[in-house]
């Protein structure tokens, strides 16, 4: 028998199957916000569904560990402070391209999923969580110290990066369609690794990784390799975040925004790719509507989680589906 009849499918739920129109709908109205913004404070409408975009970005990155992987890390928001603070401390340096930039950030993103995975996955559950909150906390309190870079305070940014030299990202549509672009590039290659031999791997290990390892694989190198992945993908959201919010500060590394990330794509559902992009839109628009009443709105929004994850299994994708 060979060692890929044996490999299970992913474990996504009908509504991620290929062919469907759901991520094409969740596509075509992300790429219609500019066409609607002039309909309310453009300004506002444009810079809100920015950072909407970037962090879906950052939690499909996350749902490819949690959700095909089985890992779950709650120090993930250390790579997208990584991706920003590239772009802080360089354009300090007077180093403005965008490319330049995003080569550090990923270079060194890399570098550091892969110093800390080899170290995180040797455990497994509640030891896996905690040793990643920790790497998480060091990222943290290492931006806090850098005081030539803003420290505690963080750094306002001159400007948004160059294009190969070019003020190509002034404009906030700009800016929107770029990062767009980006997610809509990052969706099509996560759904193509998922679907591959290696995403079939992955769904194999996080069922039964002991058997998987009995018919030839290595679990700890697959789920090595996915951890870099994921923390690219994820400092190469922070490199957009930077741009988007024109500051940089060790808030973007801090564990609660590891737990915004997570429940994104829990609320999302998980397993789905897309869900994570759902989740981060009704996230931060509840977020958004709440705050204008509350500024205590999370006590009103943890409950609302709590019901979601018990009520709507498979998060607002597998909801969705059992309607259709």
């Amino acid at each position: 028998m060979s060692d890929v009849a044996v490999l299970p499918e992913p474990a996504t739920p009908a509504f991620d199957r290929p062919g469907t129109l759901v991520p094409v709908v969740v596509f075509g109205l992300l790429a219609l916000v500019p066409l609607a913004a002039p309909l309310g404070g453009e300004a506002y409408v444009m810079s809100f569904m920015t950072r909407v975009v970037v962090l879906a970005l950052a939690a499909l990155s996350l749902d490819l560990l949690i959700g095909y992987a089985g890992l779950v890390s709650f120090g993930h928001a250390a790579f997208l402070g990584i991706g920003a603070y590239a772009v802080g401390i360089l354009s300090a340096e007077g180093v403005t391209d965008i490319v330049a930039q995003s080569a550090v950030a990923l270079a060194v993103s890399a570098a550091f999923a892969l110093v800390t995975g080899a170290v995180a996955l040797r455990t497994e559950g509640v030891y896996l969580i905690m040793i990643t909150l920790a790497f998480g906390q060091m990222m943290f309190f290492l931006a806090s110290a850098l005081a030539g870079y803003g420290g505690d305070d963080g750094m306002t940014l001159p400007g948004r990066s160059l294009v190969l030299g070019r003020d190509l990202l002034a404009g906030d549509r700009a800016l929107y369609y770029v990062a767009l672009a980006v997610l809509g590039t990052v969706y099509l290659g996560l759904r193509r690794l998922v679907a591959s031999r290696f995403g079939r791997v992955l769904a194999g290990t996080r069922e039964n990784a002991t058997r998987m390892e009995a018919i030839g694989f290595a679990p700890f190198g697959y789920r090595l390799v996915a951890y870099a992945i994921s923390g690219v993908v994820a400092g190469l959201a922070g490199v957009l975040l930077a741009n988007q919010t024109g500051f940089v500060s060790p808030a973007t590394m801090s564990w609660q925004r590891s737990g915004d990330l997570i429940f994104m794509a829990v609320l999302g559902g998980l397993g789905s790719l897309h869900g994570a992009i759902l989740g981060t839109v009704a996230f931060l628009l509840a977020e958004e509507v709440l705050a204008h009443f509350t500024e205590h709105w999370r006590i009103v929004f943890g409950p609302f989680l709590i019901l979601a994850v018990l009520f709507a299994r498979g998060g607002l994708t597998g909801l969705f589906g059992r309607r259709a």
